[in-house]
């Protein structure tokens, strides 16, 4: 199928990508990388009625790791991580900046979900978020680790918390007007695992679960456990019962049995409700185990 009629427009800067959008009015669509959009397009489930190609925009293709904490209530305070909206899947992927490796390496390690080779070389980290797909890994670990999303409109830059940033399915809180610049990453999770189940390599997941653990001497004081493709929008479970409890295998899987029972997930050609209740359990469990083993490797190399 070919798309419905649009107007197309090319940004060469942040300001003049704003400017037409505000301009243009609330049905044009940001065009980065494309590989959502598009297709999307040319099902005609998505008709902007105008494109602005923002893909040339220079200085939006980054990847910052500065060591230290953040305070997330000061956007300007740069430690962290930050990725620039243009920045490629495959540039994550890649990375072997040890300050991304000790501190982010959850993003490298878990870019490999992503698609195939074509779609992680030209999809970008910026248009994964800006599309809201509940079943994303960006989304998942956006909201896992408490990522910024900096966004650009008429009257300059706003910061919102990934998890307030989500709110609906292919719908976020950026305005007609505004556009993604920057994900912001303030605090390091070296004890973070996202693991997910689709039916062939590359497709859509059906459910994914991204987990972090902060284990002390044998002990997981506290954890955080978001899920996707259960739902119109990602889930955050209450991890409550991970804390102050060995970190064993029982208590990996009491927490999975535990999150499949606090989802209600649709039924669809990929699998019934029970499915993904069953693959949410043995998924959370996995991730959390995966997660403590690596915590365990961190902990010899650093030794």
């Amino acid at each position: 199928m070919k798309p419905a009629p649009f107007a197309y427009h090319r940004a060469h800067s942040v300001a003049e990508a704003v400017a037409l959008l505000a301009e243009l009015g609330d049905e044009a669509k940001i065009l980065a990388g494309g590989l959502s959009l598009v297709p999307m397009m040319n099902f005609r489930l998505a008709r902007p009625t105008a494109l602005v190609d923002v893909s040339r925009i220079d200085g939006l293709s980054y990847l910052r790791a500065i060591p230290g904490g953040a305070d997330p209530a000061d956007p300007a305070n740069p430690a962290g991580l930050r990725i620039g909206a243009l920045t490629t899947h495959r540039t994550v992927e890649i990375s072997r900046d040890p300050a991304v490796l000790n501190g982010f390496g959850v993003l490298p390690r878990s870019a490999r979900w992503i698609g195939h080779y074509p779609i992680r070389s030209r999809g970008t980290f910026g248009g994964s978020i800006a599309h809201a797909d509940p079943a994303s890994e960006w989304c998942l670990l956006a909201v896992l680790l408490a990522a910024r999303i900096v966004l650009t409109g008429p009257d300059g830059q706003r910061t919102v918390p990934a998890d307030e940033f989500f709110e609906g399915y292919y719908s976020t809180a950026a305005g007609p007007d505004e556009m993604i610049t920057e994900i912001w990453f303030p605090e390091p999770t070296e004890r973070a695992v996202l693991t997910e189940f689709a039916h062939r390599q590359g497709d859509f997941a059906v459910v994914a679960a991204a987990v972090s653990a902060d284990i002390d001497d044998g002990v997981c004081r506290k954890g955080r456990v978001v899920l996707g493709g259960v739902g119109p929008l990602l889930v955050e479970v209450n991890a409550d019962p991970l804390s102050d409890q060995p970190a064993t295998i029982q208590t990996w899987q009491a927490m999975g049995k535990y999150a499949a029972g606090q989802i209600d997930p649709p039924d669809d050609a990929h699998g019934d409700a029970e499915f993904r209740r069953r693959l949410t359990a043995t998924l959370v469990s996995r991730a959390l185990a995966e997660a403590s083993q690596l915590g365990d490797e961190l902990d010899e190399v650093q030794a």
